[in-house]
This record gives C-alpha cells, sequence and structure tokens, in this order.
C-alpha cells in the first residue's frame, strides 16, 4: 500500500520540515557505505523513518513555545489512503475524539485508543498508526483526542479516559469486548486508567495493551544502564515532556508512574517494546515487577526495533508482525472474556 508524505500549514513550516525530511533521507542513504547500518536486521525504510522523526522533534524542542512545536509537526502528514478504514469525527460534552472503523471489523471488539506524543503533542500523522492499529485488532476504535499539557495537567488526561470509557460503555460496549490500546505517553494512560477504574469499582476491559510505555516517571534517567542510542527520542525530550504534565510531587503517585502501583486485580496487559528503545529497561522492571505481583503481564521484547515501531507498518516486517501478533491477542482475549464475563449494562452519570 502506498504512502504520501504531505507537507501542510504555514508556508515556513513547510518549507523547514521539507528541508529537515530530505537530509534525513540522504543521511540514510549514505550511512551504509559511510557509517553502516545503525542497527544489525532493520530495513532501509526503517532507518528512514527513525532518522526523519529523531530531526523532526530536534526541530520541534528548537521552537519558542509547546505550541509552534504543534503547528510545525502538523506540517508534516503520512497519508496512507487506508480506504479500508473510515473516520469520523465525535465532540462530548466532556472529551473529544473519532472513531476509527475497518473494514474487517469485527464488529463485537471496540478499541478506546490512547495516542502518544508525550502527552503534549497530537499532530495529524498520528492517524497513521491509529489506522494501522485498527486493521491489526480488526476493530472499532474510538480514538480519544485528551487534553494536552501543559495547558491541561495531570490529572486532566486521566479524567477524559475514564469519562470516555463511561460513555462507551452507557453506549451499549460491553466490558468483556472492549481493549485499551495506548502508545508512548498513551500507553501509560491506559495503565493509568486500569488503576482508576479498578479502585473505583468500575468494570474492567478485557484487556489493555502498551506499546513502549513510560511506567515510572519519578526515577531519574541515569539511573537506567540502557541508552538507547537508536532511539528517535533522547532524556531531554522525556524530561520536557514530564515536566509539562505533571509537578515534581506527583510523580511517585502510582496514577503517573504505574510502576509504584499495586498492580493485582488488573485484566491482562500487553505489552511490546523495542530493545533498542530508551525506555526498554524501565519497561522490563515494571513487567518483571508486575509479574512478581501476580499481575497477568507479558512482555514482547524486539530486537533492534526503537520506540513505538509499530507506526512503520505496513513497510517494515517487524512492525507489521508486531500489529498481527497484537490482533491475535485482541480476538483471543475478547473471545476468551466473552465465555467468562456477564454482561453489564451502565449507566453514564
Amino acid at each position: 500500500m502506498a504512502a504520501t508524505i504531505h507537507f501542510r500549514g504555514p508556508l515556513r513550516y513547510r518549507l523547514r520540515s521539507a528541508a529537515t525530511v530530505c537530509r534525513s533521507l540522504v543521511e540514510t542513504s549514505v550511512r551504509p557505505t559511510s557509517k553502516g547500518s545503525r542497527q544489525p536486521g532493520c530495513n532501509w525504510l526503517f532507518e528512514a523513518g527513525t532518522e526523519i522523526l529523531k530531526s523532526q522533534l530536534a526541530v520541534a524542542f528548537e521552537m519558542r513555545d509547546v505550541y509552534e512545536a504543534r503547528r510545525y509537526l502538523d506540517s508534516f502528514d503520512i497519508l496512507s489512503g487506508h480506504s479500508d478504514v473510515s473516520t469520523t469525527p465525535v465532540t462530548h460534552e466532556l472529551f473529544r475524539g473519532s472513531w476509527f472503523a475497518a473494514n474487517n471489523a469485527d464488529t463485537d471488539v471496540t478499541v478506546l485508543y490512547f495516542h502518544g506524543g508525550g502527552y503534549s503533542f497530537y499532530p495529524r500523522s498520528y492517524a497513521h498508526l491509529i489506522r494501522q492499529v485498527t486493521l491489526g485488532a480488526k476493530s472499532r476504535t474510538f480514538a480519544l483526542d485528551y487534553r494536552l499539557a501543559p495547558d491541561y495537567r495531570f490529572p486532566a488526561q486521566l479524567e477524559d479516559a475514564v469519562n470516555a470509557y463511561r460513555w462507551l460503555l452507557a453506549n451499549g460496549t460491553q466490558p468483556e469486548n472492549l481493549v485499551f490500546i495506548g502508545d508512548s505517553a498513551g500507553a501509560n494512560l491506559a495503565l493509568a486508567a486500569l488503576l482508576a477504574l479498578r479502585d473505583t469499582k468500575l468494570p474492567l476491559p478485557a484487556l489493555a495493551i502498551a506499546l513502549s510505555p513510560p511506567t515510572d516517571f519519578e526515577t531519574r534517567p541515569a539511573d537506567f544502564v540502557h541508552e538507547g542510542s537508536s532511539d528517535w527520542i533522547n532524556w531531554q525530550m522525556l524530561e520536557q515532556w514530564r515536566d509539562w504534565f505533571c509537578d515534581a510531587v506527583q510523580r511517585s503517585n502510582p496514577l503517573v508512574s504505574p510502576a509504584r502501583a499495586d498492580l493485582r486485580g488488573l485484566p491482562p496487559i500487553y505489552i511490546q517494546a523495542g530493545c533498542a528503545e530508551i525506555l526498554y529497561d524501565s519497561i522490563q522492571s515494571f513487567a518483571d515487577r508486575a509479574r512478581n505481583q501476580g499481575a497477568d503481564v507479558v512482555l514482547d521484547s524486539w530486537d533492534y526495533m526503537n520506540h513505538d515501531f509499530q507506526m512503520f507498518a505496513p513497510y517494515v516486517p517487524q512492525s507489521v508482525e508486531a500489529l498481527r501478533r497484537l490482533g491475535e491477542v485482541v480476538a483471543r482475549r475478547t473471545r476468551d472474556a466473552q465465555h467468562s464475563k456477564p454482561v453489564f449494562a451502565m449507566g453514564f452519570d
């Protein structure tokens, strides 16, 4: 399936974005002869995509403020031409988002999707990843457009997530057919939402899938050995996103840092992470701690892959395979949950 890069918005952003992308493509093309491949087993499109993302984010963080950075990131879009996924915007009095519906959908499966972007960015290009996840899960997907930091800080995003979940239940979605999926900051939000729902005694979804989740906002980067030199995010970006999102005294809150939570009594959690990503050591530590508590957590690790590598589908084999496995987990868990759980009918307060 063909995809095209589209530049939009103010001319100064389009020109700078185009120049950045061109430099990234040239750098990727000359690397095999001058420096060698950054990671073995990775194709040129993976290398190019990583270089583009790293360069685009670096420019965004040079901007005067977060609002200019958002406008700049919106100047770069990936148009996938997915005629097999339709999109419908939704505006509710408490939140907003969009439905992504796959033509291959199992009409019984609903995904509540939480996007990444450090809780501060939601570029147009994110639609590409959400479409890929929707196709992999064979679902109808409600992608929550939660309020962004630093305009809205913790717990605004969690409130939006819980309100969207209650809305889905009130409109007939059964918990045993509902799956949380989040990437990056959105994966952190998916885990936090599970904890909040459990503690308020609401029925829980059948499954949560966390793609490259940040799990500990309190531990300093120096405490981790893994450097993530092949990743497209760095510690300075992570620290800035963290500071936009929450106060220092909130970092140890389990709803901010799920690594510090009691993880018992949650539905199964399936995690995908790249061994080359900067967060890998903390993700692995979280999974180990969760299993030691008796939680049903599976970590699926991918050699040579970096942060949110699923976004490179359908052009990178590892990304395609990751989304295939994601779909298998969704199908298996929702099928099993339907056979073991009663039907809930809840009102929306």
